[in-house]
């Protein structure tokens, strides 16, 4: 017997943008690909190979791998190849392009994904085990800007996916409200430092939505890349933020990921703010059951936040390196970081402040991740400073 979900995956091909109806699915345990999604998977691909993309998912999607993969499903909740390359083919400007529809999807299209995680990840090998989790003290970690000449700001955050549900492509209306309540139920028990408030986005009032938007706290309606993955269905349901009183401690729900929790503030603390973000995970972590893979860490929508799911960041002024941007380049590949624009993927650097990050999530401890971090910001202002006295 077949199911129908309504998900509709904006696709563009030559600058055209096509909607492909993913409607039609085998009951659980598998089945048949519908021949028309499976027709239009065809064609897709064919554009992605004649295009110009530097993404990851042409690079590994070889016709082979392509031949191989089309017509598997995940055996819970009926995923297919069309939902984790649904954004790569309609964005050939995709550094990935590839996103996981369910944790399942992570093993049955092993073929596509253990190549792109080794090569996102460096080193990653398919035979590799992400440790086991080791958050460590932050205290470890000095400030390393405490008259704020450099660093704006610092946040280090997480990823979890709650046991048992989908993710973003295959959750249904009714999914994506119960994942609201739990996770609501879960963030109205934290005490102390990370007591709060939660806020559904449903009903919420246009102008404290634009203002959190705007002080940084808020996500907003997902960008094309995430959109043509199926993570924009039914928006606003299930969607919300929760802020503790001091405001700088956040959880999302729903956004990409089923949570997002954030510390955050300003300056350059990196181990204060990274302890912060310990303790919220660890007391959510009794509330709710996340999705853990004893190879791959942390089961993430994107898999570029796999292992730990850690991504720490400091808003940094870099005006002179900003100037040398083939030093910034050797020195963001030497420490293992990602640069980006001011308001992060996609975005400009404004008045000289870059967004900075870990690049790796995987092969590491969570300490390890926040050391290499560490470091990196260390070498970084090292270089600004060389830079603008040379």
């Amino acid at each position: 017997m077949l199911l129908n979900f309504k998900s509709l995956l904006e696709l563009r091909y030559l600058g055209l943008c096509t909607h492909l109806a993913i409607s039609r699915y085998a009951s659980k345990g598998g089945g048949k690909i519908d021949q028309e999604v499976l027709k239009q998977l065809e064609e897709g691909y064919k554009k992605l190979t004649e295009s110009n993309s530097k993404s990851l998912l042409k690079k590994h999607l070889t016709k082979e791998i392509f031949e191989k993969l089309k017509t598997q499903t995940t055996p819970s909740f009926n995923s297919t190849l069309m939902h984790c390359i649904s954004s790569g083919l309609c964005n050939h400007d995709s550094g990935m392009g590839v996103y996981a529809p369910d944790p399942e999807a992570y093993k049955v299209f092993a073929d596509l994904f253990d190549p792109l995680i080794e090569d996102y990840h460096k080193c990653f090998k398919k035979t590799d085990k992400q440790p086991a989790t080791k958050f460590g003290k932050g205290k470890d970690f000095e400030n390393l800007d405490p008259d704020g000449n450099f660093i704006v700001s610092t946040r280090v955050r997480c990823g979890r996916a709650v046991k048992g549900f989908p993710f973003n492509p295959c959750l249904t209306e009714q999914d994506y409200g119960e994942l609201e309540s739990k996770i609501c139920g879960a963030v109205m028990t934290l005490s102390g430092e990370y007591k709060g408030k939660y806020m559904p986005l449903t009903g919420m009032d246009k102008c404290v939505q634009e203002q959190l938007i705007a002080d940084h706290f808020l996500f907003k309606e997902g960008d094309r890349f995430l959109a043509a993955a199926g993570a924009s269905r039914y928006w606003p349901t299930g969607r919300g933020i929760f802020l503790n009183d001091t405001k700088n401690f956040l959880v999302w729900c729903n956004e990409e990921d089923h949570i997002r929790i954030i510390s955050m503030e300003k300056g350059g603390d990196l181990g204060k703010v990274y302890d912060r973000m310990v303790g919220g995970v660890e007391a959510l972590g009794k509330q709710l059951e996340f999705n853990r893979d004893e190879r791959l860490g942390f089961l993430t929508f994107c898999p570029t936040n796999l292992g730990t799911s850690i991504r720490a960041s400091v808003h940094i002024r870099l005006p002179s390196l900003m100037c040398q941007p083939e030093e910034m380049k050797k020195l963001a590949e030497k420490y293992r970081l990602q640069i980006r624009g001011t308001s992060g993927e996609h975005s400009e650097a404004k008045d000289g402040v870059h967004d900075i990050s870990n690049q790796r999530r995987m092969g590491l401890t969570e300490y390890e991740i926040i050391k290499e971090m560490h470091d990196g910001i260390k070498g970084l202002i090292e270089a600004e400073c060389k830079a603008r006295n040379s």
